[in-house]
């Protein structure tokens, strides 16, 4: 059966796999470019987005636009998901039994899109795509290639805006992911 945008929405906005559903305002499935080359993941919706129904529309969504923009990207260019489509409450990390509810919505979006980078913003979501014993601070900025998609972990937006000391090196990933776009799409110009 082909993949469709269609199938994946109703497929979220009828989901009753967690707890998180009873709570939500709005399904938060992603936005962005449908064909973009790359795809940020964070790890769910906040008190804005589930309002609002959009990933990244607060201040950490702000602050998201602002390091797109320092490295020449704009929301056009980038699809933006996150690891839960629904807001845990009181914006807690997500249980395990919710990631995996939610898991198969993100590999259906992955399907659909077909990046060539990933970004994991933040912990929940490194350790969700990458490892789960995936240390942020410790691991952030290196590169990871699983069927033929690079992908990286950075610090999420909202760790900046808490602490300043991260937005150093969150500005040197954010430049290696923009250096690792332009080698790959200068592969595929040769």
């Amino acid at each position: 059966m082909e993949k469709t945008w269609e199938i994946l929405e109703g497929a979220c906005y009828h989901c009753k796999k967690c707890r998180l559903s009873e709570m939500r305002t709005n399904v938060v499935i992603g936005k962005g470019n449908k064909q973009a080359d790359i795809m940020f993941i964070g790890e769910g919706p906040g008190q804005q987005e589930d309002l609002q129904g959009q990933p990244f529309v607060g201040p950490a969504g702000q602050l998201l636009d602002k390091m797109l923009s320092a490295v020449h990207l704009r929301m056009e260019d980038v699809y933006i998901a996150n690891v839960v489509k629904c807001r845990p409450p009181g914006n807690r990390d997500p249980h395990d039994d919710e990631k995996q509810a939610c898991i198969n919505y993100l590999r259906y979006q992955f399907a659909l899109i077909q990046p060539k980078i990933i970004v994991c913003l933040g912990r929940i979501a490194a350790t969700t795509i990458i490892d789960e014993n995936f240390k942020i601070t410790k691991q952030r900025g290196q590169w990871y290639e699983r069927k033929g998609c690079h992908i990286i972990a950075t610090y999420h937006p909202s760790a900046l805006l808490r602490d300043e000391t991260k937005k150093r090196p969150a500005w040197e990933d954010m430049q290696a992911i923009r250096k690792k776009l332009d080698e790959l799409k200068g592969i595929e110009e040769s």
